[in-house]
């Protein structure tokens, strides 16, 4: 073998031995040093480079526009309606009768068979006054006057029905009652359309955190404080004959006599009894 060819060979050799370049640095690189090197998913970022963006906020932002989207149906969000819908209320109060205004609230009716109804409710200094309005139309379609020395009883708290009903209701409620005396009749419990009945039930309206401002306009604890401080006064200031005056306030379920309630199912979920855009129809 010649010189040149013994050169040949040892520089192979050389290259081979040198070759393996990247197992000292596995083999000396600890778990703390990979964590380094590679982070977590949890800690990646949708801003860094090369990192594929996470699908949890994508998922947040889509329920979010949805949510954004279905409430813009509601015509209550419409720019000036719910100012105009409250002056055409205070339009219609009688000063004599009912007195001044002193407090509005944006809430959902919850009738005897489950169904949602959306209500403005005015506190007066003598009466409650339940409104229907149409915000489609800006329309006042209805008013329900409740004085406010005949209130006796306030009830709040979660709803519940019957063991054998299929309903759920979720959320809290407040009841109203005027008439501790008097018990909803056979036919009124039975009969969809009853207006008989000594009491009224509230729930929070689904706009309810649109922003702040809707946040206060439908709050029902602030309306039953109100409501307990101005029933008393009117109790106090003119007692009904023959009557127990003073305000009950009692926290406990509020109960639905409805057991299959598959018009109200629709109904709800639909908000049938919202001024809500269905489409090219609204109402």
């Amino acid at each position: 073998m010649t010189e040149m060819e013994e050169e040949g060979l040892s520089s192979v050799d050389l290259d081979h031995r040198v070759s393996p370049a990247p197992e000292p640095s596995v083999q000396l690189s600890s778990p703390e040093t990979q964590g380094e090197a590679h982070p977590p998913p949890a800690v990646q970022t949708e801003n860094d480079p090369g990192v594929p963006p996470s699908t949890g906020p994508k998922v947040n932002r889509w329920i979010t526009a949805l949510d954004h989207f279905k409430m813009r149906r509601f015509f209550v969000l419409r720019p000036g309606t719910l100012n105009q819908a409250i002056e055409d209320i205070k339009s219609l109060v009688n000063q004599e009768e009912d007195g001044n205004v002193n407090g509005v609230w944006l809430m959902a009716e919850v009738d005897h068979w489950n169904n949602e109804k959306e209500r403005l409710v005015l506190l007066t200094d003598h009466c409650l006054l339940i409104c229907k309005y149409d915000f489609m139309m800006l329309n006042c379609e209805q008013i329900q006057r409740v004085p406010l020395n005949f209130i006796d009883r306030i009830s709040h708290g979660g709803f519940s029905f019957p063991k054998q009903s299929l309903l759920l209701r979720e959320g809290e409620g407040v009841r109203v009652f005027w008439d501790r005396l008097r018990e909803p009749s056979f036919t009124s419990k039975w009969n969809p359309f009853a207006t008989d009945l000594p009491f009224v039930t509230f729930t929070y309206h689904p706009v309810r955190n649109t922003n702040d401002t809707f946040a206060v306009l439908c709050e029902i604890l602030d309306f039953r404080q109100q409501l307990k401080e101005a029933s008393e006064k009117a109790h106090a200031l003119k007692p009904v004959p023959g009557k127990a005056n003073g305000i009950l306030v009692l926290n406990q379920p509020l109960q639905i006599d409805a057991y299959v309630g598959l018009m109200s199912s629709i109904g709800n979920q639909n908000k049938l009894g919202y001024s809500l855009a269905r489409g090219n129809v609204g109402f």
